[in-house]
């Protein structure tokens, strides 16, 4: 027989409308029980003078049996005609809805549950656009306990349009509305003779429309490394694969180091079975021909579809923290293996725990946030919509886990070409003109100045008045530009968060080749991130490199806005503008300050020039 598709379906809905005893029901339509378990639970049933409660079969905890609601969620698995179901039970209570969350972030698809007689309530409308938020798009709804209502196909038609408008307006298409009584069984894998009136799917079919996602060993690999193991001489690799295939003889790529190496043998115990592969949910440990350092956190793929390195994401988390989270404070993030310290930035959006859009710069207990966040270190990430098991963090604050997130990479630049410095199949060459002889002739060593700040600090026209002095004095020199480089060695890149990247990469590499060939070049980008101006020092070296920070506050360079850039980034006409819709790294240790707000350009200038003239000095 043909393995079946799994799909992780979650079930949600208002405590008491029937969810645990829908589960249970299923459990026995569907053959998925083990020998005897319905009869243990109508002797305990029996024993308390009850009648068959079918959510026995679910509440594991005698805390839920007690109080009658489901606390934590829970995972079961059942088969229908097409498909292997891993269903999660979640808490319908609003204490619990961190617990829902968390269920439903791992889920491929929804079955939500509303009681036929008390209707939607606001548990139900909170749930659905959790559901919208986590981007389950594939739901059911059932509407239960239809006996409760007399079968009325008039309040099934009421309750149906309410829950297609529900959805609609989160944006999720329903599949089906099945009318059904959970205890009975009535339309859950058999057609009920109380509603005829009924034409749709049952629910077990509807069930089997669901399309699952595609498999994880068809996904990309990631093994987030656990830990390093030396058994002699060898160092095993351990970890589990989130997803895609590791094979023997795989090049793969450890991130954020960017180091490569050949797996050479995958391990396995006690040893006497020869294993070449490890697939998506088994623990591996494997060894790699080439000695390279991996450690804790590293995060391994194939080269070709390697996650995106980054010291800043965006992402959608929910807050349960008992205090309030706000904008600039910091927290220990950590996402498979790896851990940080990461600090909050922005809040593109928030929605409060009722589930309603709010402004503001705090977030509330089991309240929900579109934000971003600035790491401590450059970290491997992934996008939670191509792959969830290592697009999802948590947040810690001290020992306790306070929120959640999933990652969203949209506009955040890959950073990893940063960080590359090496090419392979190039062999050094020394230059028959070496650089002091290029210094005696010039009368000056070269030199990288680079200007950093917000647009409107003043970068370029320091620069340019820095140009012209120091040309009119004899240096050899020249200004690097958006103007003269967006024209010709980058213009074949756009404006997108990668492409602003890789131009200050190559001005980065160009200016040090300036530098090189003698000359003292300028440079005047916002170079927003450390990681850029880091790979800029590090390819002039040195001894050859100035940070310069221009600095402004926001507030003057937005009165200032030369080119008029603030007022169409504030009206939306420019994306990701640093400073309004995209963050700046402060540099933290510039060779050289000049705060323009201070300081007239006049005195910036000149405090430049001398400093220039003491660094190029033969």
């Amino acid at each position: 027989m043909a393995e079946k598709d799994s799909i992780r379906l979650v079930i949600v809905g208002e405590v008491d409308h029937g969810k645990s005893t829908l589960v249970g029901r299923l459990l026995y339509e569907t053959g998925s029980l083990p020998e005897g378990k319905v009869e243990a639970i109508r002797e305990v049933c029996r024993k308390r003078g009850r009648p068959m409660e079918w959510a026995f079969l679910l509440d594991a905890f005698q805390a839920e049996r007690d109080q009658g609601i489901t606390i934590d969620t829970t995972h079961i698995w059942f088969n229908t005609a097409s498909h292997q179901f891993v269903l999660v039970d979640a808490p319908g209570h609003h204490e619990f809805v961190r617990n829902m969350v968390t269920g439903a972030a791992q889920s491929d698809a929804a079955l939500l549950l509303i009681d036929a007689a008390e209707g939607l309530r606001a548990q139900t409308r909170r749930h659905a656009r959790l559901l919208g938020l986590l981007g389950v798009r594939q739901v059911v709804a059932a509407i239960n306990k239809m006996d409760l209502v007399d079968y009325s196909q008039e309040k099934y038609d009421e309750l149906a349009q309410q829950t297609r408008t529900l959805l609609g307006e989160i944006g999720i298409d329903i599949a089906a509305i099945v009318p059904l009584v959970a205890r009975d069984g009535d339309n859950v894998a058999s057609r009920s003779d109380n509603m005829k009136w009924y034409g749709g799917p049952i629910l077990v079919d509807a069930l089997d429309r669901f399309v699952p996602r595609p498999t994880l060993e068809k996904r990309p690999l990631r093994i987030p490394v656990q830990d390093v193991y030396r058994v002699g001489d060898r160092r095993i690799i351990t970890g589990r694969v989130e997803s895609g295939t590791l094979k023997v003889g795989d090049t793969v790529m450890f991130s954020p180091s960017n180091r490569k190496a050949t797996v050479r043998s995958i391990e396995s115990w006690p040893g006497k079975t020869v294993v070449t592969e490890a697939s998506a949910g088994q623990p591996v440990g494997f060894t790699l021909e080439e000695q390279a350092f991996v450690e804790r956190g590293t995060m391994v793929s194939h080269e070709h579809d390697a996650p995106v390195e980054s010291n800043e994401l965006r992402a959608r988390i929910f807050w349960f923290g008992p205090k309030i989270l706000a904008v600039g404070q910091t927290l220990t993030l950590r996402i498979g293996t790896a851990q940080t310290r990461a600090q909050l930035i922005d809040i593109d959006r928030r929605i409060g725990p009722e589930l309603v859009e709010q402004g503001g710069e705090i977030i509330e207990r089991n309240g929900i946030a579109d934000i971003r966040l600035r790491l401590a270190e450059i970290l491997p990430l992934d996008a939670y919509d191509s792959l969830p098991h290592t697009g999802r963090f948590a947040l810690i604050d001290g020992h306790d886990v306070v929120g959640g997130g999933i990652v969203d990479l949209r506009d955040i630049p890959d950073q990893r070409g940063l960080l590359l410095h090496t090419v392979g199949n190039l062999t050094a060459v020394d230059h028959a003109v070496p650089a002091d002889a290029r210094a005696q002739r010039n009368g000056h060593q070269g030199m990288v100045v680079w200007l950093t700040g917000l647009s409107g600090a003043g970068k370029s026209t320091i620069g340019m008045a820095l140009e012209r002095m120091l040309f009119e004095r004899g240096y050899q020199v020249y200004v690097l530009d958006g103007d003269n480089v967006r024209r010709g060695l980058n213009a074949d890149l756009s404006f997108s968060a990668n492409d602003r990247t890789e131009n200050i990469r190559r001005v980065a590499e160009a200016a040090a080749l300036f530098a090189d060939a003698g000359l003292i070049v300028i440079t005047a980008f916002i170079s927003p991130y450390r990681a850029g101006r880091d790979h800029a020092r590090k390819a002039a070296g040195d001894s050859r490199f100035s940070e310069v920070y221009v600095k402004a506050s926001l507030e003057a360079c937005e009165q200032r806005d030369p080119k008029g850039l603030y007022v169409k980034a504030r009206a939306g006409q420019i994306a990701e503008f640093t400073g309004v819709s995209s963050s700046y790294e402060e540099p933290e240790n510039a060779d050289l300050v000049l705060d323009t707000e201070a300081m007239s350009i006049e005195e910036s200038l000149r405090t430049l020039y001398n400093y220039v003239i003491g660094r190029v000095k033969t």
